[in-house]
């Protein structure tokens, strides 16, 4: 006799600015005033609270649950829970980076310093966190796609864009950065060594996977490039 599939569970995470930690460390003995500034936090960002598709939004929040981050020195993290549809969320202060034991400042400086060239030994040193932990970060940030995180913001995918190449380097080699933009966004930022049409195809097609996956009609209406080959043919992908 099989066992009956457990449903998937939403990892649900809330980044909420609390101006400083004071702030936020103030506001753990207070769950009115707490959920307050953290529903506040979400209408000021344009968020519409629909959190599954029984939910029909609205500001019905509640404290849910507590934990201790030990690796952070035990510092209280809070969840709450929509009252309506009891999707549960994970609220973040600013000053933690999700899953990651270093404060933001540190991982800036960080990346920073990765990409001015230096190894991830001396950015090890520098930052006094260890090698392996940079190379964690650096990966963890290239690997995101600029796609789920604006259409989650609310942004409806672009019909019309603008297609270019830019150039860089990488230390001493010289690398290309496929970028699609609309408006004042940037929708994709790509990254190979090789200037061909079939490197720029792949590049830009990271981004039109990524759009098929959130809205499976998707297409492009129209794209504009400044007539580089490589561009042109593999842009030529996306409005098919």
């Amino acid at each position: 006799m099989g066992h009956a599939a457990k449903p998937t569970r939403h990892n649900r995470t809330i980044t909420v600015d609390f101006h400083d930690e004071a702030t936020y460390f103030r506001l753990l003995g207070d769950g009115k005033v707490f959920v307050e500034l953290v529903l506040a936090f979400l209408l000021t960002l344009g968020f519409q609270l629909l959190h599954k598709a029984t939910c029909h939004g609205g500001g019905c929040l509640t404290r849910h649950s507590h934990y201790a981050r030990v690796r952070l020195g035990g510092l209280t993290i809070w969840r709450i829970q929509c009252t309506r549809c009891k999707a549960v969320f994970t609220v973040l202060p600013h000053f933690v980076l999700r899953y990651r034991t270093m404060r933001p400042e540190v991982a800036r400086d960080a990346l920073l310093a990765t990409h001015g060239g230096l190894s991830l030994e001396l950015c090890a040193v520098i930052c006094h966190i260890s090698p392996m932990a940079v190379y964690r970060l650096v990966c963890s940030f290239g690997h995101r796609s600029l796609v789920p995180v604006l259409t989650r913001c609310g942004l409806p995918l672009p019909r019309y864009l603008l297609a270019d190449e830019k150039h860089s380097h990488c230390r001493t080699d010289k690398v290309y950065l496929p970028t699609i933009v609309s408006g004042r966004v940037i929708w994709h930022l790509g990254y190979s060594a090789s200037k061909s049409a079939v490197a720029f195809t792949a590049s830009y097609g990271a981004f039109q996977r990524a759009a098929l996956a959130h809205e499976p009609s998707y297409r492009v209406r129209g794209a504009l490039t400044d007539g580089f080959d490589s561009t042109t043919s593999a842009t030529s992908c996306l409005e098919t």
